[in-house]
């Protein structure tokens, strides 16, 4: 028996074939790490378990020095948390984060629009500590917190393999649901989160309840 060769039997043979094909086709996006608000460089193929294209901005206040840091990459989808995340560990130590994620060849080629954080004290407290090479930190002081920072957070995790760090301070609401494999840039650096838990902020000492 001859195979049929009417049009409509050829064209849907051929949908079915690409539908097929493209079960397994792997994303695109493009990949940079760079100073600054503005971040342009290739384009790679992704890895099949990463179904997203991301793109974070972050700034950093190191001792009154000042750095945004633009990160675009793949990644999987449990790794984007497309809300902005603030952590203040002292007044002069504190970041702020901003991710977004898409699903089509090449869609961070975009930048992100650049994002200016509260830096008004709001009347609230944390404990405050920072780590290199440990998973844990104790708290010396007290920091206050700022702007829509209302939770006292400690984050954990990887600065890049092998060196680990720890933090504790004021944070925003999305920084409490950071999922674990959460990436934020950090100068040359790709900061992994790990884990990160919260309880309220309490009152400054001197502020009315």
């Amino acid at each position: 028996m001859k195979p049929s060769t009417k049009p409509e039997t050829f064209l849907l043979a051929s949908m079915l074939l690409c539908t097929l094909l493209g079960l397994g086709y792997p994303l695109s996006c493009e990949v940079c790490i760079r100073n600054g608000a503005i971040c342009t460089g290739v384009m790679k193929t992704c890895a099949q378990d990463e179904d997203s294209c991301i793109s974070v901005m972050t700034e950093t206040n190191n001792k009154g020095s000042v750095d945004v840091t633009s990160y675009k990459g793949c990644a999987k989808s449990s790794e984007c948390d497309p809300a902005f995340l603030s952590i203040t560990v002292a007044p002069e130590n504190y970041m702020g984060s901003d991710t977004r994620c898409c699903q089509n060849d090449g869609c961070n080629h975009k930048p992100l629009a650049a994002f200016r954080r509260n830096l008004t004290e709001n009347g609230l407290q944390c404990p405050s500590c920072f780590s290199v090479s440990t998973e844990t930190c104790t708290p010396t002081q007290e920091v206050p917190c700022i702007g829509e920072e209302t939770r006292c957070v400690t984050v954990s995790g990887l600065a890049q393999p092998g060196i680990r760090f720890a933090a504790q301070g004021c944070g925003t609401e999305a920084a409490c649901h950071s999922k674990p494999g959460t990436l934020v840039p950090s100068g040359s650096r790709l900061l992994t989160i790990k884990k990160t838990s919260c309880r309220p902020s309490p009152q400054a000492s001197g502020k009315a309840e």
